[in-house]
């Protein structure tokens, strides 16, 4: 065994950069408007317009497509960085990559030429629509109805949580097609916002991630063109789930980066903090709080890169992977940040430090692309059918 095996372990070059480049380009220009897109509950367009200028907005989009070609890996890595910097700027990868994988894993040539180009440009943004009212973890109960009339299907119903509703041009929109027969009655369709029939609630008045627009979408009557359904009628719940094996990872990667910028302006803190004569970070209980910290996120960095190498080449137990990354990273998340804001004591809970907003960022990556409880369960089934 020579020493050459160790390297598994090392990021490539090209990736290393790549973390160089988005942190440059959110502490720049992205950082700067966290606490004000916190507070207004606005959409971050300078941070947007900087992603943009970078190709840091849609690294996914293949390059046959006009896209950066960036692969799982560096995705995730884009998501992570821009997420130490700001938890709402990070839904911009994070969500642009939802709402396309179904038309990239499922979709015709046609569809992928004419709304990945888009995309990949940064004209338009691409958001997801899964979940309903009455549907969130259960989400093949959903209700929404597509019925094809002639050239066109005509989809009715309300889709919720929808991460960047109003802002993105275009939807990935699941519903049956096929009543009676659950699962494989559902179908998925590619809607545009300027669709007659299409329209958005109220943002949602949230805990975090404040500069990330989350509305219902009400579809009424909404009229879409035949060509516009991504594979063939019965076959979206299955994409849905094909989707969210690989944007899991994603989240695991928002969760990182939301940790790394807490236990980062904690850090500094200690250091900086005096009490009884010298620098807080002198004392063993902050330092084994500091190390309970590193530890837990070095892990969930480690899972979640396995995991992200997994979802590049499709492997057998991406399932397994993607929840395992997606649940441990958000717990983690939630820990380190919670920690990071007891280790600033009365300072934590002011908006004077990021430490609350990342605080309260956390907690949505323990909910969202399923809970925590979700993933637990689909990692059950995985190791009793013996995959891993």
């Amino acid at each position: 065994m020579g020493a050459e095996m160790f390297d598994v372990y090392a990021l490539p070059e090209e990736h290393l950069a790549i973390r160089e480049a988005v942190r440059e380009v959110c502490e720049a220009k992205v950082t700067p408007n966290a606490a004000e897109a916190d507070e207004t509950g606005e959409f971050p367009q300078a941070s947007y317009d900087a992603l943009r200028a970078s190709d840091f907005h849609a690294p996914h989009i293949p390059t046959e497509y006009g896209g950066a070609g960036a692969d799982a890996l560096a995705t995730a890595i884009v998501i992570e960085e821009v997420a130490r910097a700001c938890a709402s700027s990070s839904l911009i990868p994070a969500v642009n990559k939802l709402g396309t994988l179904p038309i990239i894993l499922s979709g015709s040539e046609d569809l992928k030429k004419r709304f990945l180009a888009p995309v990949a440009s940064g004209e338009a943004m691409f958001s997801y629509c899964l979940s309903e009212p009455e549907a969130g973890s259960d989400a093949a109960a959903m209700t929404t109805k597509a019925v094809r009339d002639g050239d066109h299907w005509v989809l009715n119903g309300v889709k919720r949580w929808i991460t960047n509703a109003g802002v993105s041009q275009y939807y990935t929109v699941f519903a049956v097609t096929e009543p009676g027969v659950g699962a494989r009655g559902i179908s998925a369709f590619v809607v545009d916002k300027a669709d007659a029939g299409v329209s958005f609630g109220a943002p949602e008045r949230k805990l975090g991630i404040k500069g990330s627009p989350t509305r219902e979408v009400y579809l009424d009557n909404a009229r879409i063109p035949a060509d516009r359904i991504i594979g063939e009628p019965g076959t979206g719940f299955a994409t849905a789930m094909k989707t969210l094996d690989h944007t899991r990872v994603t989240i695991a990667a928002q969760a990182l980066g939301i940790a790394q910028g807490a236990l980062d302006a904690a850090l500094a803190y200690v250091k900086e903090r005096k009490q009884f004569g010298k620098p807080i970070a002198d004392f063993q209980g902050v330092q084994f709080m500091l190390a309970d910290m590193g530890m837990k996120l070095t892990a969930a960095r480690e899972l979640t890169y396995s995991a992200a190498a997994r979802s590049e080449r499709g492997a057998a137990d991406l399932t397994y992977f993607g929840a395992a990354a997606k649940c441990f990273a958000s717990d983690v998340a939630m820990e380190v940040t919670t920690d990071a804001v007891q280790l600033l004591g009365g300072y934590g809970y002011t908006k004077d430090f990021p430490l609350e907003r990342m605080m309260r960022d956390a907690k949505i990556t323990q909910i969202y692309e399923g809970t925590n409880q979700v993933q637990r369960i689909v990692m059950a089934r995985q190791l009793l059918k013996g995959i891993i």
